[in-house]
Formats: C-alpha cells, sequence, structure tokens
C-alpha cells in the first residue's frame, strides 16, 4: 500500500474515530438527543473496520494512529469547540507526526537491534 493511501485510510478513521467520540461527548455532557449518541456509536464501530483497511500489523497501525488521533484530535476541537492550540500544541504535533513517519513508513531491513 503507498503511503498516500495509509494516510487517506488514517485520516478517514480519525473522522470516524473523533468526530464518534465528539457525538457522544456532546449527547451525555452537552445534554444533546439519544440519536446523537447512538450516530456517535455507529461511528466509533466504522472506524474500527476503517482501520482493518492498512495492510501493516496490528500494533504498528495503532500505535500509528494513536498519533494521526492526537492531531486530528487538536484539529477538531480547533474546528468545533473553540480550542486555541498553542505553540507547545503545535510543536509537539510535529514530533509526534514525524515519530508516525518513521514508524510506519521507512523501509525495513528486518534486523534486530
Amino acid at each position: 500500500m503507498g503511503i498516500v493511501v495509509s494516510v487517506l485510510f488514517f485520516l478517514l478513521a480519525c473522522v470516524f474515530e473523533v468526530g464518534g467520540g465528539y457525538l457522544v461527548w456532546i449527547w451525555l455532557k452537552g445534554g444533546k438527543p439519544l440519536w446523537v449518541g447512538l450516530i456517535g456509536g455507529i461511528f466509533l464501530v466504522i472506524y474500527g473496520l476503517v482501520a482493518t483497511l492498512q495492510t501493516q500489523s496490528f500494533g504498528r497501525v495503532f500505535a500509528g494512529y494513536g498519533g494521526f488521533f492526537i492531531v486530528f484530535s487538536l484539529l477538531w476541537a480547533y474546528a468545533f469547540d473553540g480550542f486555541r492550540p498553542d505553540r507547545y500544541d503545535v510543536i509537539g504535533s510535529v514530533v509526534i507526526l514525524l515519530g508516525v513517519g518513521i514508524m510506519l513508513y521507512m523501509p525495513r531491513n528486518h534486523l534486530s537491534f
């Protein structure tokens, strides 16, 4: 699988995971109707399905996804919840994405440490 396709799958998974979590959050904490929470739950199940479209191992995919999740969560909160990231949020996001890139997309020679 190419890097672009892999990143697109990660971003799609982020939409469903962060979006689903946000819908459950605003249902329980924001007094939204039950159907909002139910849609959030459905989104969370779809997220789990989308994540399986990656071709790498479970551990690497979910560890890498964690990095995408962190950055996407900050962007989601900025867009929908009035959160304003500071420079440390931005610096941390860049460091996280560099780490994810190294973990997921660097060539492997299959030699152990």
